[in-house]
């Protein structure tokens, strides 16, 4: 098995080496890097909200890491003791509602709402996007 899908992902590679187009823009050659196009200084700062979303995502991402065990020990407990199983379950659906509730506080405290400002930054980062794209473009058809 390892075989074939080593075989299918170098037969891929080669073959678009082969057969892909070869056009080299500047947009294709300039780096991108987590969903965000590198425009302006790298200096720049980022938001506070940015962080903070970063937080919440590592806090809740760990807190549900812990069902998995969970999982596991609720199993084993209720093939022993009938009594366990259901202490176990009212335990993890607890800790669930806690979850839940801190998820609606963050929600309520607008963490996720990045507002008017944001979107506006975000609209003129794609116009400018938009306009050096028709710029290459453009300097494109002059030199053909």
């Amino acid at each position: 098995m390892f075989v074939v899908a080593g075989g299918f992902a170098v037969v891929n590679i080669l073959l678009s080496q082969f057969v892909g187009q070869r056009k080299q823009t500047r947009t294709k050659l300039m780096p991108y890097e987590c969903g965000k196009d590198p425009v302006g200084s790298a200096r720049e700062r980022f938001s506070v909200k940015f962080y903070l979303i970063a937080m919440i995502f590592i806090l809740f991402d760990i807190e549900v890491i812990f069902l998995i065990p969970w999982a596991v020990v609720f199993k084993a407990f209720a093939a022993h003791e009938p009594w366990a199983k259901t202490l176990i379950y009212i335990e993890m659906m607890l800790f669930v509602v806690l979850l839940l509730v801190g998820y609606i506080y963050v929600v309520k405290k607008g963490a996720f709402d990045w507002g008017q400002r944001a979107r506006r930054e975000a609209e003129a980062e794609a116009l400018a996007l938009r306009e050096m794209q028709k710029r290459e473009k453009d300097a494109g058809q002059r030199a053909a």
